[in-house]
């Protein structure tokens, strides 16, 4: 197994291009001991990068994250997320210390606001920087903001990272955020790169899959990880599902294939409003 590539972010944090999503988790309790065994076999195979929120299951999937984190917490990258509704002052404080609790840790090391909502940026930027200061969180960044979101954070502020949907079936961002965030050296942070397995019946993508001995979700996840600033986050509920994206990892994708992919799934030639699931 080759070392898995990294991304640095802008504080100098280099953290695992393949990470592990937990939409959904802590959802159902009868599946909650094989989520927690397929978060420890991603950690297992280096995907030490592990994203949740409190919105996730009320808290439940940070609670599932915490059984699987327990005793390898100086291991894993942590990253969650605070509600727009929760975005102002006294609320990013108080759900940053609920999202400690249920985590059962005493930092997170990325913190996200989830989406923007009503709340002044400025506040909500200042809520995070106070929380780096106290030490709860180690860093901030952003989640669904455009490039225009982007121009209204507060000047000499940059995120660590944007985590947007962006997929092969979901290419929005190619126009104008991705260059933008280039810019920035910001890195991207994908959510449901393979779109909720609603990409994997597609004929181009099949084929391309054939070719290379692999699974359409391989390449799909591969396809996304070839960008060399882009962080994956898909979510698997089982050690083969995790094992599958491990494998994606180490896949390269030739110009006949991408070009393949850019026919079924077309590059976006103008500005397109920033899909979010």
């Amino acid at each position: 197994m080759v070392d898995p590539r990294t991304v640095v972010l802008p504080n100098g944090a280099a953290v695992p291009a393949l990470g592990q999503g937990t939409w959904g988790m802590g959802e159902d309790p009868g599946r909650r001991a094989a989520e927690v065994s397929a978060l420890r076999a991603g950690l297992d195979l280096g995907m030490t990068l592990v994203d949740t929120a409190e919105m996730y299951g009320d808290g439940a999937a940070e609670e599932v994250v915490a059984e699987a984190v327990a005793g390898r917490r100086d291991d894993v990258f942590l990253v969650s997320k605070v509600l727009p509704s929760h975005a102002d002052a006294r609320g990013v404080a108080q759900a940053c210390r609920g999202s400690l609790r249920r985590l059962r840790t005493d930092r997170i090391d990325l913190y996200l606001l989830h989406w923007r909502g009503s709340v002044p940026l400025e506040e909500t930027v200042e809520a995070f920087e106070s929380l780096v200061r106290e030490g709860a969180i180690r860093s901030w960044g952003v989640s669904n903001l455009d490039v225009d979101d982007l121009a209204d954070l507060p000047p000499e502020t940059r995120p660590q990272t944007d985590q947007v949907l962006y997929n092969l079936s979901r290419r929005g961002p190619e126009y104008g955020l991705l260059p933008r965030c280039r810019e920035l050296s910001i890195p991207v942070m994908a959510y449901s790169p393979v779109e909720q397995g609603r990409l994997l019946g597609h004929t181009a993508l099949r084929e391309v899959a054939a070719a290379h001995g692999a699974t359409p979700a391989q390449i799909a996840l591969a396809w996304v990880l070839r960008h060399e600033d882009v962080i994956a986050i898909p979510k698997a509920s089982s050690r083969a599902h995790i094992e599958e994206n491990r494998a994606a990892w180490e896949m390269d994708l030739s110009a006949e294939d991408l070009a393949a992919l850019d026919r079924a799934f077309p590059p976006p030639e103008g500005k397109r409003p920033l899909e979010m699931l």
